[in-house]
């Protein structure tokens, strides 16, 4: 078993497995208008191979909470049925949160299943003050700090990425931002930090 970083000839296989998981009207759900438009995060999209089949997939994509802090939203994860139950959605978890930690992200947000994600940290006290833009089961909104107090007096709608922005750039530009105790994110900063 190996887990990687996501390559384009992964797509085809992502897709199969996602729709053998979540169906193929998952597209419906709320979350996926937080996607739409939106590459997920290079680094943080990863999938495992097992004898050259894509037997799991974990995916986060840029977000903004209302309208100014950057975060990233975990999902979809899915795990081939014959792979369920042994661990290897923890495992994907874990190393997909210590690679978000390490480039700087600074919380995470998910619409999933509470007594499991809160195994992992995710809590739904630190949504309390954010909204999505359509319906969800609030009880399955989390959130996770992955440094100390990121959220604090975070609130607002959780919406789409700019597009002209590229997400490796949010915590930097996070980061920068809180240490001149200014908002997390700022709409001035976005042109000046996106690619040529």
């Amino acid at each position: 078993m190996n887990i990687t970083i996501e390559q384009p000839h992964h797509a085809a296989a992502i897709d199969s497995l996602l729709d053998l998981s979540f169906g193929p009207e998952r597209a419906g759900k709320t979350v996926y208008r937080l996607r739409e438009g939106v590459s997920p995060v290079p680094e943080l999209s990863l999938v495992a191979v097992e004898d050259d089949a894509v037997v799991g997939t974990i995916r986060y994509w840029p977000i903004l909470i209302g309208g100014v802090t950057p975060t990233i939203l975990l999902g979809p994860i899915a795990i081939a049925p014959g792979m369920r139950s042994g661990g290897l959605g923890a495992q994907m978890i874990r190393q997909s949160l210590n690679r978000a930690s390490a480039a700087g992200w600074r919380s995470v947000v998910l619409v999933g299943d509470a007594p499991y994600y809160s195994r992992f940290g995710f809590t739904r006290d630190l949504t309390l003050s954010m909204s999505l833009p359509g319906p969800v089961d609030l009880n399955r909104f989390l959130a996770l700090e992955l440094v100390d107090g990121a959220l604090n007096g975070v609130s607002g709608m959780l919406s789409r990425w700019p597009t002209e922005i590229q997400p490796t750039l949010a915590p930097e530009i996070a980061a920068s931002r809180r240490g001149a105790g200014a908002p997390a994110f700022a709409t001035e900063r976005w042109t000046l930090n996106a690619p040529a």
